[in-house]
């Protein structure tokens, strides 16, 4: 009957087991392309942003970051070639080039031309594909922005002054700090770079400007962009436009020590200064032709990152997209989990098991190896209790009942009588009573009988056997007791440890919005889960065992009294 129940038991452990398993997704195939595994749906909402709601921005250059706590660079190849951005229908490829793909540190930055964004809502998604080890790179650095960008400067590690628009590197040079704003970014000390004067770079009336940058300058003046006459500064931490035919235009507070994009418009008649998205001051301007060297930086102390020159005055909105999706913030990109794209609902373990990093793993692989066994032990021991405890009931009743104690299996079932402790508690008293007998003298009057100090050396060796009883029924206990104690700590260990790993990319990647925290803070909560899973149970496990443990330890005690008690009474001199 209990062996019975021991299987119910184990049948129903498996499965939960089982049940457990189909709380993970399934990994989706592509629908782009069924070369390509892994497809993450990349959502655009701009709800939230404040944009008006004029109309669609067209050709948007949007930047996608990746990292441990949104997507599984082991899925990629390890240089990101085989990256593809898909639109919305899932059918058009989009243009996008890489910035930094790092699958040690799991670092990622990609620019996409997104053909269409609408304001004012959260339904905007384009496709990120990746998992083909055959494809081979295709990005498309100058088609990832649009006609009227005239320059755009990453500070790229390899080539930290190359115009992507062109190919061409401008003179001078910059230090490099790797940890900017998106990737790399420059370190001017109030030397500038210098762009030649080209024809993508001149300054007409009727074609207006816009330059755009972020920085993090380390004192509150400088100059970030000057062609010609034409400049944009920093004057006691104001931005100052100035030039021939512009209404000189200040405002803004700009922080030193801090990230903040600036931007300075100039057309239709009108200049405009932007600080991270917001317009902070405009005035009349009437631009005249111009086309010499652009200087970047002079006398400028800070950081620079993703300088953008455009022929052409962008709008409040395009601004303030920029901001919005290359900040820190990244109000505007998010990357859904794996199981939404296909079921349109979310499963919150996929999340977290997609967002696992390789110690947390390692850590509740651990774990669940400590629970198989814990489980094998409480199985294990809990049918060997049952059986132990029902054989000293049926051995109880026949020492009980029989007229000659020492004739007890010696007829009957002595096989079913070999589970029980009991039993062999009375071997080793039986075996020590006839042991005696056996060394008296022949035909001795006291042949059959127990002195006082025989009896205490059969109590001894009965005593002695007990021990080695309760030995064996405490075995493999310690398992338990290591799953209770050691499961939460070691947990503990996958947790911190994530979580010390989640803020280090953060950090890495300048990336501070929630979106990038939670998965990652998620994911590494889960080793903390799987170390209370394993000791919960074993817990309720172990006080169950050593309460049933507990009752027969007492049975023997009882026993021991007993049998040296019904010796004495029938066999003392």
């Amino acid at each position: 009957m209990s062996a019975n129940r021991s299987n119910r038991a184990v049948r129903a452990l498996l499965a939960l087991a089982l049940s457990s398993l189909m709380l993970f997704p399934a990994v989706s195939g592509a629908v782009w392309n069924k070369d390509w595994k892994v497809r993450r749906e990349v959502r655009l909402d701009t709800s939230a942003t404040g944009l008006p709601t004029k109309g669609a921005l067209s050709s948007v250059p949007v930047v996608i970051r990746l990292h441990s706590g949104n997507f599984d660079f082991t899925s990629a190849k390890p240089d990101g070639s085989d990256l593809r951005v898909i639109g919305g229908d899932d059918k058009t490829p989009l243009k996008f080039h890489v910035e930094r793909f790092d699958s040690v540190n799991e670092l990622a930055v990609l620019w996409v031309a997104v053909p269409q964004l609408m304001p004012g809502t959260d339904k905007g998604r384009i496709f990120l594909y990746a998992g083909n080890e055959a494809a081979q790179r295709e990005e498309d650095a100058k088609g990832s922005f649009d006609a009227a960008t005239a320059a755009v400067l990453h500070f790229d590690e390899a080539a930290p002054t190359r115009n992507l628009l062109d190919g061409a590197n401008a003179t001078g040079s910059v230090q490099i700090e790797k940890a900017g704003l998106l990737g790399a970014a420059g370190k001017f000390s109030g030397e500038p770079i210098v762009l030649a004067a080209s024809p993508a770079l001149r300054l007409a009336p009727a074609s207006g400007f816009t330059f755009s940058a972020w920085i993090r300058p380390a004192a509150a003046g400088g100059s970030l962009y000057r062609q010609g006459a034409v400049e944009l500064k920093l004057d006691g931490g104001k931005l100052v436009l100035s030039g021939t035919g512009l209404s000189p235009v200040s405002g803004g507070n700009v922080r030193t020590d801090a990230w903040q994009h600036v931007a300075a418009t100039v057309g239709g008649g009108k200049a405009t200064l932007y600080l991270d998205g917001e317009p902070v001051a405009e005035a009349s301007a009437n631009l005249g032709e111009l086309q010499e060297e652009v200087r970047l930086g002079a006398g400028y102390t800070g950081l620079m990152d993703e300088v953008e020159i455009a022929s052409a005055p962008r709008g409040a909105e395009w601004v303030r997209v920029a901001a919005l999706s290359q900040g820190a913030e990244a109000k505007l990109v998010t990357l859904a989990a794996e199981a939404e794209v296909e079921s349109g609902s979310t499963s919150y373990f996929g999340i977290l098991v997609s967002n696992l990093t390789p110690d947390a793993w390692v850590v509740i692989g651990i774990l669940m190896a400590m629970f198989v066994v814990a489980v094998v032990v409480m199985v294990g021991k809990a049918r060997f209790v049952a059986r132990v405890d029902a054989a000293n009931r049926r051995f109880l009743k026949q020492f009980r009942d029989a007229d000659d104690f020492l004739a007890i299996g010696k007829t009957g079932e002595p096989g079913a009588l070999q589970r029980s402790s009991l039993f062999h508690l009375y071997k080793t008293g039986v075996r020590e009573i006839e042991k005696r007998f056996a060394h008296a003298s022949v035909g001795a009057a006291a042949a059959h009988v127990l002195t006082g100090a025989s009896i205490d050396a059969i109590k001894a060796s009965i005593d002695a056997d007990m021990v080695r009883e309760n030995h064996r029924l405490n075995s493999q206990m310690v398992l338990l007791t290591i799953a209770i104690s050691g499961g939460p700590f070691l947990g503990l260990l996958g947790t911190v440890v994530g979580v010390m790993i989640t803020f280090a990319a953060i950090a890495a990647a300048g990336d501070v919005n929630v979106n990038s925290i939670a998965p990652g803070i998620a994911a590494a909560l889960l080793a903390t889960v799987a170390g209370l899973g394993v000791a919960i149970p074993s817990l309720f496990g172990y006080n169950w065992l050593a309460s049933r443990i507990k009752n027969i330890t007492a049975d023997q005690q009882i026993f021991v009294d007993e049998f040296v008690t019904r010796a004495a009474e029938q066999y003392a001199a």
